[in-house]
């Protein structure tokens, strides 16, 4: 079953290493609960500025979009083999895996038929807390929402995400993009602003506000959505997000943080890097960690080219 969310509101690469059904009956049969709750993307001000208090979650297979159309989404399962390649193209589409995850500009509709040809799910990796200067729709992006720039990576910056009436424009479009050229989900880096320097005062409140919008967003067009090593807030979005990805967890210590995830049911995706770990290390260190957790582990080079090293 797919894991769907009604919430109430009452209110990377790799960055981590530095620092569902329609809805409205269920409403009409249970008003009094969830008269506060709603699907649709939350107001920017009310996102930027207010409190977010405990969530309701509804485990259902679909969610109904604001047209009144049936949504759903595919989910992999716990569990389920990955590629991750995001720094060259084109795409080495000949790794037998369950999900190929693959940079959303980079790659036409073309190469997502074709790994769904191979039965195949297939992520887009869209950066949705920092600008870069080389996407097509850089120009796009208020002056305002543009922070410090981003240590260890020339030409990118942070987002004041706060301003979502100011963002929500692009991202939209962004997401728009990924539903349109086919692909299953979404993976949104730097979605833990509110840990680094930013150049924005931005709180966990700010991330939380920010993060469950994204959710709304990408459900609503039929996405899966992940949550990008914003571990500090599994509490609080595990009931909106359909799946983890970590970077460096077992080489750091924090891979317990993730495993919440895989109690409801919901796949982790764990990445390694050779700087950190040489081959052998990961065979015979990390594989038995992540088999004995069920995480979906791989060692990866730093710049995600296709090299790829998997779990036995």
């Amino acid at each position: 079953m797919v894991n769907l969310v009604l919430h109430c509101r009452g209110a990377e690469r790799t960055k981590k290493n530095t620092r569902k059904i329609s809805v409205y009956w269920i409403i009409a049969l249970a008003g009094l609960l969830f008269t506060a709750c709603t699907l649709a993307p939350f107001d920017a001000d009310e996102a930027a500025g207010v409190a977010i208090t405990p969530t309701v979650a509804v485990y259902l297979p679909l969610i109904e979009s604001m047209s009144g159309t049936p949504v759903t989404w595919r989910q992999p399962p716990v569990g389920a083999t990955w590629q991750w390649q995001l720094g060259e193209t084109p795409v080495d589409t000949s790794f037998d895996v369950d999900v190929y995850d693959i940079d959303l500009f980079e790659n036409d509709a073309a190469v997502v038929t074709t790994l769904h040809a191979q039965g195949r799910i297939v992520f887009c990796y869209v950066s949705v807390g920092s600008w870069e200067e080389w996407r097509p729709d850089a120009a796009q992006f208020p002056p305002e929402t543009l922070g410090a720039a981003y240590e260890g990576w020339p030409g990118e910056r942070w987002l004041d995400i706060r301003r979502i009436d100011l963002l929500a424009p692009i991202m939209r479009a962004r997401l728009d993009q990924c539903r349109d050229k086919g692909f299953d989900g979404i993976e949104p880096d730097n979605i833990e602003g509110y840990t680094n320097i930013t150049g924005f005062p931005l709180t966990y409140q700010d991330q939380l506000a920010y993060n469950l919008w994204l959710a709304n967003e990408a459900h609503a067009r039929g996405l899966s959505i992940g949550l990008k090593n914003d571990s500090e807030q599994v509490a609080d979005l595990l009931p909106h997000f359909d799946w983890a990805l970590t970077e460096d967890c077992f080489a750091q210590g924090w891979c317990a943080d993730l495993t919440p995830f895989i109690a409801a049911g919901k796949p982790v995706f764990a990445a390694e890097y050779t700087d950190m770990l040489n081959v052998n290390e990961f065979l015979t260190t990390v594989c038995p960690q992540a088999q004995a957790m069920q995480f979906s582990a791989i060692l990866k080079q730093r710049d995600l080219d296709a090299w790829w090293q998997a779990c036995p």
